[in-house]
């Protein structure tokens, strides 16, 4: 299931042993070498340790009710983990970041991202376009296979002309059009008429 990153920021973090709210979750920890979430970092009055993270890989499941866990054993500590805390002290976000293509025109600023719950990764980027460029087109959604670099400055994509055909591929096959059916299945109906 894709949903947008801001939906798993100050979400509520719900125990399986007590049915109740064990915390919330404050950020993401982002890995910037694949754009996967690893954990996100909690706030709440009944932790034991600031700052406390949550691995998503001791994630249950998410649901309408929050992030839910079996209990508040799985809260870690930053420095119990050590890569974990190597992708911690980075304290990258994507959101800010400015969206460049490989030949180094600005397409504008990063404004959200979607992930996908099944494996807490980036999937989408929403680029908010500059001004000039924005009376044509308001936001852009990159995928994340379009992205050929992520440095500390910029994130790069391949250039519009330039995307890879396996990537054009994924983005075609990644996602249904829900209207495109309901057109397809009209065309047919109007085939079968005649």
């Amino acid at each position: 299931m894709l949903i947008t990153g801001s939906r798993l920021v100050n979400a509520p973090v719900m125990g399986l042993q007590t049915g109740s709210e064990l915390a919330r979750t404050s950020r993401a920890i982002i890995d910037p070498k694949n754009l996967e979430i690893v954990a996100y970092e909690l706030v709440g009055p009944l932790l034991d340790q600031n700052p406390s993270l949550l691995r998503v890989a001791d994630v249950r499941e998410f649901s309408d009710i929050g992030l839910i866990v079996d209990s508040s054993d799985e809260f870690v500590a930053v420095d119990d983990i050590i890569k974990l805390k190597e992708v911690y002290d980075l304290h990258f976000t994507p959101v800010g970041m400015s969206v460049i293509d490989e030949k180094r025109e600005k397409l504008g600023k990063v404004d959200s991202y979607t992930i996908e719950t099944g494996a807490f990764l980036i999937q989408q980027l929403l680029v908010r376009r500059p001004l000039l460029k924005s009376l044509n087109d308001a936001q852009l959604l990159i995928h994340r296979t379009q992205i050929t670099e992520i440095n500390d400055t910029a994130i790069v994509v391949h250039s519009q002309a330039e995307i890879p055909e396996p990537a054009l591929e994924a983005m075609r096959h990644g996602y249904t059009n829900p209207f495109r059916k309901s057109q397809q299945a009209e065309q047919i109906q109007h085939s079968n008429r005649d």
